[in-house]
């Protein structure tokens, strides 16, 4: 195994022994039984002529000066005194902060250690009461993520893969080019990077973060789309020359696959322009990204590129931060020593190695997503890419758990589905996983462990299993979410179909204050870390084909960057144009006043819609439902009434659908409930419907045209559509933004 690096630099190579300790105690007692000041020219209280009575005033006064204050201490304090107790360096460093607070200098310190002479009958007392400061920590027990790095350049404990130490392998050259990167791009590069980093929040601003309402009064256009903005943010204006803010190797590697593509114009592409729009750190929601299984290949491909390379960025230029840092002390810690440690210009990390995390609903979107990350990777970073074959099986064409029973003619049965279906659940659609990435000098790990990881891709499903198995496994933690610096969740709107309710708790354990230690060097973490303010700079980017209310709370409520948010503006065309029968569709205001909405709905369908239906001996009634809870309480009513009546959502059994179908469509049951997740999941053709009533709009509004087209062959080719003021959104993505202009039936 690589040696290690930083255990070597840190706290160790400090010259403190216990008399510095005694003389800070000493100092302390020889100010409170010494009332003769000690001046900083002694030959002025000789020459001034000063009474015995103005001296012992002026000692007076001295002595009411160094009464403490007390002042609250903060996260940090408390972590290097309980850090403390265990290591004379680290105590040291506190009480070196303590002293920078209180205004005093190294040469204050000087003057206090001449008034120690005066009070040496007091040198046991003081020893005692110092005697925790006596044990010195072990070279061993302080050590971070810097060991991570020097494994990484010594490739891994494997010994050096390259001959050579260098972190890229192209020698000492191609380092200083990485560091100039760091630095020299200030003003185009690194900027957004170190000035997000390096801004200190003030007190007032950490209290108004959590509760603060942002209001969107600032435009901008990025990605061809117009956005608002909570801050005034002019991208070109930062980022209008290459490498827009980009670690030169990697620019140079995208720029060279942008035009292998074919592209010509990289400064006007989408990708770089939504690649900005994530270099500024801002919190970003974009709510209207046309997917690659809705023959939107080519705009999704550019949105994931630009985040894709926008988390590599930052990665290589935390790490690129890291051993430029790693090299200045290793030079000046013979000269400078402990100056050069407690230096903050090398405060640089986190409690752990993650630092970007994306949430992603299948591993398909999963496969695809990582493959073109290893992509865009420089190909002197991945010269090897480790356990390539174990993924392809687990995440490509491979089947679900699941799924393993299924045979020949389910494959024949999923081809006969939709394209948009086959692209999106055709292939593995195992909701259930979490992968760990790691970069190295020349090489790209899949699986790796997740301390030691780079980046983490996981579903949901995948985090929630690994948060509850922390709970109930005292052993076990996920303290590797504490240092996420970039969350991205991209298909959210898929994942709304699975189970949202996972997604906030996921969130809210984010950026905690670590239970172990982790190896981490506590010297060099940034201090927002320890302040419990991480959240504040994490940088979190939503990506969906629609905004749903849900959506929109996770964004306002658990996204407090405090950079800013930059959210889609747009107006709705419609689908209403998709829909290819002479249809007769009615929509029914609902008012939710003074009921709240499932309530509110539910009371209308008992006295304004069941009463027409429940006479009807026509049958073929398809009522379709937008959620589970939904269909709970109109099932329930129905069998209050005796109504015959069939039910299809995503929970029923294969057999029991085809069963129900075959009811539905032979007359045996007037009613059946169909549920949006049903259809999302099994994307039936339901045969049999003569009237359609949609107890609550679908959220997909693609779904819309193709359930009314289902009414082919009915004979009266009516479509009743319910709806009330928290169906807004659903509405005009139908409809259309403006609906008085495109539907006239609305009322």
């Amino acid at each position: 195994m690589a040696k290690p690096k930083y255990s070597n630099k840190r706290a160790f190579s400090r010259s403190t022994t216990n008399e510095v300790s005694k003389k800070n105690m000493n100092n302390k007692r020889a100010r409170r039984n010494h009332h003769a000041p000690v001046p900083d020219h002694p030959s002025s209280s000789t020459d001034s002529g000063a009474s015995i009575d103005e001296l012992s005033n002026v000692a007076s006064e001295d002595e009411q000066e160094e009464v403490p204050v007390y002042k609250e201490p903060t996260m940090y304090d408390n972590l290097l005194k309980t850090l403390g107790s265990a290591s004379e360096s680290i105590a040291n460093a506190y009480k070196r902060r303590q002293r920078d607070e209180e205004g005093k200098s190294d040469t204050d310190e000087d003057i206090e250690n001449d008034v120690e002479s005066l009070s040496g009958s007091e040198e046991d007392e003081d020893e005692s009461e110092n005697e925790f400061e006596s044990d010195a920590l072990d070279t061993n027990d302080v050590q971070g993520e810097d060991e991570i790095e020097d494994e990484d350049e010594d490739g891994d404990g494997d010994g050096d893969e390259d001959g050579d130490g260098d972190e890229d392998g192209d020698g000492d050259d191609d380092d200083d080019d990485g560091e100039e990167e760091v630095a020299g791009n200030k003003s185009e590069g690194s900027s957004s990077f170190s000035a997000h980093l390096d801004y200190k929040l003030s007190k007032e601003e950490v209290e108004n973060l959590p509760t603060k309402k942002m209001k969107y009064k600032h435009r901008l256009e990025a990605a061809n789309c117009k956005w608002a903005a909570t801050r005034e943010l002019n991208l070109e204006d930062s980022y209008s020359k290459s490498p827009y803010g980009l670690n030169m190797k990697l620019y140079d590697h995208w720029l060279n696959s942008y035009i292998a593509s074919g592209g010509q114009d990289l400064h006007s592409s989408r990708q770089r322009s939504f690649f900005s729009l994530c270099n500024s750190y801002r919190d970003i929601l974009h709510h209207n990204k046309k997917p690659f299984y809705l023959k939107g290949r080519e705009e999704d491909s550019n949105i994931m590129d630009a985040y894709l390379l926008h988390s590599l960025n930052h990665i290589f230029k935390t790490r690129d931060l890291v051993t430029k840092n790693d090299k200045t002390m290793a030079k000046q810690k013979e000269s400078k020593g402990e100056e050069v440690l407690n230096s903050e210009k090398f405060v640089d990390q986190g409690f752990t190695r993650p630092k970007v995390l994306i949430i992603l609903p299948f591993r398909s979107i999963a496969f695809r997503v990582i493959n073109r990350l290893i992509q865009l990777t420089p190909e002197g970073h991945k010269v090897n890419v480790d356990h390539v074959d174990r993924f392809s099986d687990e995440y490509g064409s491979g089947r679900s758990d699941d799924q393993e029973d299924e045979d020949v003619r389910t494959k024949s049965w999923k081809k006969s589905k939709p394209l948009d279906y086959q692209a999106l659940l055709g292939a593995n659609n195992n909701d259930r996983f979490m992968i760990g990435i790691k970069f190295t000098k020349k090489t790209v790990k899949l699986y790796s462990d997740f301390y030691t990881s780079d980046m983490i891709v996981a579903s949901p499903l995948g985090l929630i299993d690994k948060i509850e198995t922390a709970v109930v496994e005292k052993e076990k933690d996920v303290d590797y979410l504490s240092s996420i610096e970039v969350l991205i969740i991209d298909h959210a709107d898929v994942i709304l179909m699975q189970n949202w309710d996972h997604v906030p708790p996921v969130i809210e354990q984010l950026n905690h204050i670590p239970s172990k230690q982790h190896g981490t060097d506590i010297m060099r973490i940034r201090p927002w870390y320890l302040d419990g303010q991480a959240r504040f700079y994490r940088q979190s980017i939503v990506l969906a084909s629609h905004v749903h209310p849900d959506i929109n709370n996770l964004f306002n409520n658990y996204c407090l960057n405090y950079e800013g948010k930059v959210n889609l503006s747009r107006e709705h065309e419609g689908v209403l144009p998709k829909v290819l029968l002479q249809v007769t569709q009615i929509y029914e205001r609902i008012d939710d006043t003074e009921l709240s909405a499932p309530d509110a709905r539910l009371e209308y369908f008992k006295k304004k819609v069941f009463p027409k239906i429940k006479d009807s001996v026509q049958g073929g009634i398809m009522i379709l439902i937008n959620s589970y809870l939904e269909l709970v309480g109109v099932r329930k009513f129905l069998k209050s009434q005796d109504a015959s009546f069939c039910v299809c959502h995503e929970d029923t059994k294969r057999s029991d659908i085809s069963r129900t179908r075959a009811w539905f469509f032979q007359g045996k049951k007037k009613i059946m409930l169909y549920t949006e997740r049903a259809h999302f999941y099994f994307r039936y053709k339901i045969r049999g419907i003569q009237n359609l009533i949609l107890y609550s709009l679908p959220e997909r509004k693609e779904f819309y045209p193709e359930i009314v087209n289902m009414l082919d062959g009915s004979h009266s080719m009516n479509c009743t559509v319910l709806f009330s003021r928290s169906d807004r959104l659903r509405l005009e993505r139908i409809v259309g933004t403006r609906p008085g202009q495109t539907h006239g039936d609305i009322r």
